[in-house]
């Protein structure tokens, strides 16, 4: 039963240790190098917009003065809202007349926008970027940082829509949608298996070792 067990244990080990060579990148220092900067240019260039779509947000504000907006539902609202007055200057217009749809909006920005950081975080702390898990960490933090740029993306195309049009090609959005969810699933599946290989080619490592 032992020559048994332990044949099927350098079976496995074989099996992880090919998927991990398989997985691995022939030359890990130039891409590490590589990825570092375009890494860093990609989370400061998102980051720069998630700030500017929250400083400017789809629709606009309010101007200051008497403007009354034309639709008797936004003026409603906006009597209702927390300035009491008719026009709040400085906000959003969407953040009053479609309130639910501009909160979707902000936690997908902001989300966004602080991954985005993160990231840039991690790149200049010093971290080693060799090391197998930081490495995880920055995939992991730019699948949330794309994906929720993606979906700030949809919520200002359904805010800024007329909702007939939105309605008629909302198939395509969905289909888009899918196709984008299956890509992050096989990204992080395969990342995740990454790290998954690297610890237990650790464990057997240490197990191999003791006497």
């Amino acid at each position: 039963m032992n020559e048994e067990s332990e044949s099927k244990l350098e079976w496995w080990t074989r099996v992880i240790k090919n998927v991990g060579n398989w997985l691995a990148h022939k030359d890990k220092v130039k891409w590490l190098k590589d990825m570092r900067g375009l890494l860093c240019v990609v989370a400061t260039v998102i980051a720069t917009m998630t700030f500017q779509s929250a400083m400017n947000p789809p629709g606009g504000v309010w101007p200051p003065g008497g403007v009354r907006p034309p639709m008797p539902i936004a003026r409603e609202k906006i009597k209702q809202s927390q300035c009491g007055q008719v026009v709040c200057p400085g906000q959003s217009v969407l953040a009053v007349v479609l309130e639910d749809e501009y909160e979707l909006f902000l936690i997908w920005n902001t989300t966004c926008f602080v991954s985005s950081l993160a990231v840039c975080l991690l790149l200049v702390s010093g971290f080693p970027l060799n090391h197998r898990f930081f490495t995880w960490l920055l995939s992991i933090g730019m699948c949330i940082t794309i994906s929720s740029l993606t979906l700030t993306y949809l919520s200002v195309v359904d805010m800024t829509s007329p909702g007939d049009l939105w309605v008629e090609n909302f198939f395509i959005f969905r289909i888009v949608l899918y196709i984008w969810i299956s890509l992050l699933g096989l990204v992080a599946f395969v990342h995740s298996l990454r790290i998954f290989i690297w610890i237990v080619t650790l464990w057997i490592d240490r197990r191999n070792k003791k006497p």
